[in-house]
């Protein structure tokens, strides 16, 4: 039998999605977006039931509040995964999800061309 080298030392150890989240592929809340904005409550981790080392990483991730989408960036792991993570956060209480601010309303037409008429006349 031949020795097979399964992992690139430059890449590390290899963990599935799946065995971060305990197999769940949905987090226990849908108030997720990815563009939601969280941040850490302050409230005692060590408190909180199984905490993991992701999850501990991801509440240090968001001392400042942050979209969830630079939260998975930075953290190097799948969106959904983030997701599951932040649920489980959540659920204790160590985090507060704001909704995305909603974007503009465009303004009315007759408006623009208001604007638009006034700059003419300058």
């Amino acid at each position: 039998m031949s020795d097979v080298e399964w992992v690139d030392e430059e890449a590390g150890p290899v963990v599935r999605p799946y065995a971060l989240t305990g197999g769940r592929t949905r987090a226990s809340s849908s108030s997720f977006d990815v563009l939601s904005m969280v941040v850490a409550t302050g409230a005692a981790a060590t408190t909180a039931v199984h905490l993991g080392s992701e999850h501990r990483r991801l509440l240090d991730l968001v001392r400042r509040t942050r979209p969830i989408a630079e939260v998975a960036s930075e953290a190097g792991l799948p969106m959904g995964v983030v997701k599951v993570l932040l649920g489980d956060l959540l659920d204790q209480g160590l985090i507060l999800v704001r909704s995305p601010v909603p974007a503009a309303t465009p303004p009315v037409e007759s408006l623009l061309q208001e604007v638009i008429n006034g700059l003419r006349a300058l």
